[in-house]
């Protein structure tokens, strides 16, 4: 499985952006799509994620409100949908791919490569 992130930039707070996780080499059909974060120095933290089949998500208490996950199946591609960003927002994004709905990181086996998002004040 290859996942590949797109969509990060540079927007001012109260902005909005779209992150993408385009998959290839299997479909996301039975599996799980997280979203996380990391800054420099910090663990990579929890964000969102998908339950492709059911559509289940979960969310970070400090995105829940603003951020939206959600997919494309003729694309086979999960976005997070990031509304009233604020600059602790600040970080590189990174899609993985797990089994399960799971804030856990140890539980995602593919990582796309990273798209850096900076809120400006």
């Amino acid at each position: 499985v290859q996942l590949q992130a797109s969509g990060g930039g540079l927007v001012q707070a109260g902005g909005s952006l779209r992150l993408s996780c385009a998959a290839s080499g299997r479909t996301f059909i039975e599996y799980a799509v997280g979203w996380f974060r990391q800054v420099p120095g910090k663990e990579r933290e929890f964000v969102a994620a998908l339950m492709w089949i059911r559509g289940d998500t979960s969310y970070a208490d400090s995105v829940k409100g603003r951020f939206t996950i959600s997919r494309d199946n003729a694309k086979n591609t999960v976005y997070l949908h990031m509304n009233g960003l604020k600059p602790e927002d600040t970080a590189v994004y990174y899609c993985g791919h797990s089994y399960e709905i799971t804030t856990d990181k140890g539980m995602y086996d593919y990582w796309g490569q990273g798209t850096l998002v900076t809120v400006s004040s």
